[in-house]
This record gives structure tokens, C-alpha cells and sequence, in this order.
């Protein structure tokens, strides 16, 4: 016989497993043993047991608000068709389908109510309880970015700490969602349907494991495979499975790289070549420009010395231009190889990067990786013809476009412009600025100097639109010759006289008086006139040394002037032996 209080304790104790607090007092009951008899206390356990139990069931039925599903009773049971609806509003199951159901409760019709959502939760708070036990993980998809954190669906929401995603900080959390990974139970609270996950020691379980193999494996000119973990100005830091290695910006194109951010993004992967590997302090240096050919290496070939090439403008400097000719390979136009006749303050004046340009090549340097090109060399050089067309000697018209502190600029052509120097300005007059004889805009006349080619310069002169006055000047004013003059300077060493409009000589200090004097004021004013012995006259320096002094003492002997004056000496030799005996006679 069966003991009814053992088969009632029995079940009993099968319920309060089975059932979650809530359910159990939600379908609580007493049993009343001593008011039964055995048939009505059997049936009534056997009924009591099942409600709140997860039953496997059968769809016996589908309509649009119920699905009835067999679960072995005397009546099917039925499911809010709400419950087996997808996203779309479509019933997933058919029938004849095998679903597990909760054994939820009666209605006041006596109608059997199930549950597919109450089963699939009891059966998902049993796996975290078995995995928070057992410390087993449990997979999740992660559904949005929370305060914090991530909400996780593991079966029910969960939440994953922001500490608690990997073993390092994440910035971006939002990179996250959508994916699925596995997770460990930290700690659950069913009566508050309150989960909290940990992705940290999987992610560094797996890292371990991943940095053994791969600390195993790696060796330099090893090709490998990564994910970009974060991109800084000088590389980007690339996660090999464990280990990091530094793809520097300088390994990563054979051509130009500013920013690396502009050519990768965060979690892209990269396959890349290890440069070097130190295994001791796992330093992993890589590098993605090495898994292609070096353009250099047979650049020779490619531009030879004084061939046009075509290529892109990729940046401006003060000092000139860069220009792509292919990926990895850059030359520079400098400002002076911009153009023949143009004067160019900044090349962004004339070109902006991305413009496509002829040039040639003037120079390479394998080892330095250098290309020196030339953008005005691919046109004929004007100055060439310009030489041809003015030379030394030619007198040419033109408009002052420029006045500096050392010369005037003159526009001869288009883009030519001739410099008169301060020196060419004037035979006679001391020249302080250009701007005293010149105005922009001005038509002025001036012979052709020189045309320098090379140097790109064209000297004019204007002083030699007229006769030079000091080729003629040593014939007019022999030495010891007298002569009056103005006082048109004074300076710590003596004085300047004006003895012809623009001609001035030097009377040195020791030569402007027979007495000692201190200051070559103390004698004489600007302006004053005074008389003056030529000592001598230099023509090419524009030189005349002059003596006051002489002038004031008497001749020791007049034959002496005509001796000094070798042009005069046959003519005025009698006189000067006459000049001789009376200066005799006067002594006597």
C-alpha cells in the first residue's frame, strides 16, 4: 500500500523545487489529509504538482489569438498567440511542432492557461544559476549601450559593467552592440530579475592563450593579422591576438602619410609584416608599406636625369613644391625652378595641391630618397633669347615698376624686368636713394650692362646714356694744378670740394693747412670756397686727391710744377728758367 502522508510529503517537496517564490505563492495550497480519502488526495497531488512545472507540449491548434497546445492532460492548454509572435507579427510555430510550456494556471472557465515566455525564463534563470555556480559562461547578445554599461540578452536582460568588458578600458562601448560573445555570471538576484555579467576574464583567459601562441610563432618577416585597437599621429597600435605591435606612421606608405586616422579606422583588420621582435620585452614593431614593392628601388629607370614627368601637387611650402609622380615617390619643385621671368612670394599664389602638373627631372637621390624637379624648365628659357635680343651696349626703353634702397627696376618685357643700380645712376652725383631721381611709372632710357643667363639678371645703366666727365678730367686738370672749388662736405678725415658739378676731390686732413689742425671745421664753413692743389686724379675709383695747404705756401721752385706736368714740360721750359732766376733775384 502507499503511504498517502509519504506520497504527499514527496510531492510536495517536488513543487517547492520546481516552483520559483513567486509561483509558489502564487499556487500555494493546504492539504488537508485528514479530510481525504486516498483516491482525492492522489488526484489532488497530481494536480497540484503539475501547475508551475515546464511540460513538453504539442501545437494541436493555431488560431489569431490562441494557440492550443497538447501537454497530456484530459484538455489542451492554451497559449496567448502574442507570445509566439516575431518581430514582424508572424506566429512561429506550426502545428504538429514539440515546445516546452509553463503549466501557469486555470481561468474562470476552467480553460488550461500556458506559457511559452514563464518556460523559457525558468529555464534561463536555472542555466545562470548553474553558470554563477559552476562558473561556466553563458552567451549573450549585446542590445544597446546603457548608463554605465551594456543590457545583454542572455534569455532575460542582463547588465555588463563598463569595467567588466575587457581587460583594458573601452572607450567605445557602442562598438559592442549587435555582437554576440560569451559572458560569466558575477552575480543574480532572481527575485529582482537583476543579472550582472563579466566579459573581463574570458577576454583575458582568451589572451593568454592567444599570446602564447602567438609569442610561439611570431618571428620578423612574419606575415601577420591584426585588429586596429587605437590610432594615435605617430602609428597605430594593432592587437595581434595577446600582443600588441606599432605599425609607425613612417612603415605605413612608401608615399605620404599626415594622419593615419584619414587612411584606417578603429577595429579594422590589417594584415601586416613584422619588422622586428623583441620576445624578452614583447615589443612587436610592423609595417604595411613592406608588403608592397619599394618604388624606389628603380627610380633611376623610371625618371632618368632630364626627363618630363607628370605628377600631383601634394603640398606647398614657403620654399617650393611637392609633387606626387607616383604612390610613395615625391619630388620637389623649388620656388627658384617655379618659372623663368615670374616672381613668386608663396607657390600657393600660382598652385594648390591636387593640381596635375608637367615637370623635369634635375636630380635623384636613391639613398636620400630625394627628386629635385624643375616645373619652369619645361618651356625654353626667355632670358636665353633675351640676350640674344639686347646685348651689351643696346639702348632699351622702360617703366620704373619697382625702387629699392639699391636700385630701380624697369620693366623692359613681360615679366623682365632690368635693375639700374644706385652706382649706374649718375658720372657725378652722389646718389643717397633711387627715389631722388626716379617715380614709379616713370619712362626712363638706359643701355644694356650685361644679360646674366645663369643668374636670371639684366643691369642696366643709365650714367652711361652719357660721356663719363673723369675720362676727360685727368687731361683737364693736370697735378699740381690750382684750382677753386666749394666746400660741399666735411668729415673726421677732411674735407670735400666741388671743383665741377658733380666732380668733388678730398682734401685729407694733414693737407688743409700749414698749421696743425685738430678738426677740419676750425678753418672753414659749408659752402665756403676755397683754392686747392691737385695731387692727383684716379679715373676708374672717381678719385681726386686734393691739397689746400699747397695752395697757401709759396712754390719752392716753379720748374718743379712743369716738371710734374709732363704734357706742358717742352712748352714752358724757357719760362720756367726765367721764373727760376727771378725768384733767385727776389732772394738776393
Amino acid at each position: 500500500m502507499v503511504n498517502n502522508n509519504n506520497l504527499n510529503l514527496t510531492k510536495k517537496k517536488e513543487v517547492d523545487a520546481k516552483f520559483s517564490d513567486k509561483d509558489l505563492e502564487a499556487h500555494s495550497f493546504q492539504v488537508k489529509e485528514e479530510n481525504m480519502g486516498f483516491k482525492e488526495l492522489y488526484e489532488q497531488s497530481l494536480n497540484q504538482i503539475q501547475y508551475g512545472n515546464i511540460a513538453q507540449g504539442k501545437v494541436v491548434q493555431i488560431t489569431n489569438d490562441m494557440v492550443m497546445v497538447d501537454v497530456g492532460w484530459k484538455t489542451e492548454g492554451f497559449i496567448p498567440a502574442s507570445e509566439l509572435k516575431d518581430a514582424q507579427g508572424n506566429i512561429n510555430v506550426s502545428v504538429g511542432d514539440e515546445i516546452e510550456v509553463f503549466i501557469d494556471k486555470r481561468d474562470a472557465d476552467g480553460n488550461l492557461i500556458l506559457s511559452k515566455n514563464k518556460a523559457t525564463k525558468l529555464k534561463v534563470w536555472d542555466e545562470i544559476k548553474s553558470a554563477c555556480e559552476n562558473n561556466t559562461p553563458v552567451k549573450g547578445k549585446v542590445v544597446e549601450k546603457v548608463k554605465g554599461g551594456l543590457s545583454v540578452d542572455i534569455g532575460i536582460i542582463a547588465f555588463l559593467p563598463g569595467s567588466q568588458v575587457d581587460v583594458r578600458p573601452v572607450k567605445d562601448l557602442d562598438q559592442f552592440v549587435g555582437q554576440t560573445m560569451d559572458f560569466k555570471v558575477l552575480k543574480y538576484d532572481r527575485k529582482r530579475n537583476n543579472v550582472v555579467l563579466s566579459r573581463r576574464s574570458i577576454v583575458a583567459s582568451e589572451r593568454e592563450t592567444e599570446k602564447k601562441d602567438i609569442l610561439e610563432s611570431i618571428q620578423e618577416g612574419s606575415i601577420v593579422q591584426g585588429v586596429i585597437k587605437n590610432i594615435t599621429d605617430y602609428g597605430i597600435f594593432i592587437d595581434l591576438g595577446g600582443i600588441d605591435g606599432l605599425l609607425h606612421v613612417t612603415d605605413i606608405s612608401w608615399g605620404r602619410i599626415t594622419k593615419p586616422s584619414d587612411h584606417f579606422r578603429k577595429g579594422d583588420k590589417i594584415t601586416v609584416k613584422v619588422l622586428s621582435f623583441d620576445r624578452e620585452k614583447e615589443r612587436v614593431s610592423l609595417g604595411f608599406k613592406q608588403l608592397t614593392e619599394n618604388p624606389w628601388e628603380h627610380i633611376m629607370e623610371k625618371y632618368p636625369v632630364g626627363s618630363i614627368a607628370e605628377g600631383k601637387v601634394v603640398n606647398l611650402t614657403d620654399y617650393g613644391v611637392f609633387v606626387e609622380l607616383e604612390t610613395g615617390v615625391e619630388g620637389l619643385v623649388h620656388i627658384s625652378e617655379m618659372y623663368w621671368t615670374r616672381e613668386i612670394k608663396h607657390p600657393s599664389k600660382v598652385l594648390k595641391v591636387g593640381d596635375e602638373i608637367k615637370v623635369v627631372v634635375l636630380d635623384v637621390n636613391t639613398e636620400a630618397k630625394r627628386i629635385s624637379l624643375s616645373l619652369k624648365q619645361t618651356s625654353p628659357n626667355p632670358w636665353e633669347k633675351l640676350k640674344e635680343k639686347y646685348p651689351e651696349g643696346t639702348i632699351v626703353k622702360g617703366v620704373v615698376r619697382n625702387i629699392t634702397n639699391f636700385g630701380v627696376f624697369v620693366g623692359i618685357e613681360e615679366g623682365i624686368d632690368g635693375l639700374i643700380h644706385v652706382s649706374d645712376i649718375s658720372w657725378k652725383h652722389r646718389v643717397s636713394h633711387p627715389s631722388e631721381y626716379f617715380k614709379k611709372g616713370q619712362e626712363v632710357e638706359a643701355v644694356v650692362e650685361k644679360v646674366d643667363v645663369e643668374n636670371e639678371k639684366f643691369s642696366l645703366s643709365v650714367k652711361k646714356m652719357e660721356k663719363n666727365p673723369w675720362e676727360a678730367l685727368s687731361q683737364k686738370y693736370a697735378p699740381g694744378s690750382v684750382v677753386n672749388g666749394k666746400i660741399t662736405n666735411f668729415t673726421d678725415f677732411g674735407i670735400f670740394v666741388e671743383i665741377e658739378e658733380g666732380i668733388e676731390g678730398l682734401v685729407h686732413i694733414s693737407e688743409i693747412s700749414q698749421k696743425r689742425v685738430k678738426t677740419s671745421s676750425e678753418l672753414y664753413a659749408m659752402g665756403d670756397t676755397v683754392s686747392a692743389v691737385i695731387k692727383s686724379i684716379d679715373p676708374k675709383s672717381k678719385k681726386i686727391r686734393l691739397s689746400i695747404k699747397d695752395a697757401e705756401a709759396p712754390a719752392p721752385s716753379s720748374s718743379n710744377h712743369y716738371l710734374n706736368n709732363k704734357e706742358n714740360l717742352g712748352s714752358n721750359l724757357a719760362q720756367a728758367l726765367a721764373e727760376v732766376k727771378i725768384n733767385q733775384s727776389k732772394g738776393d
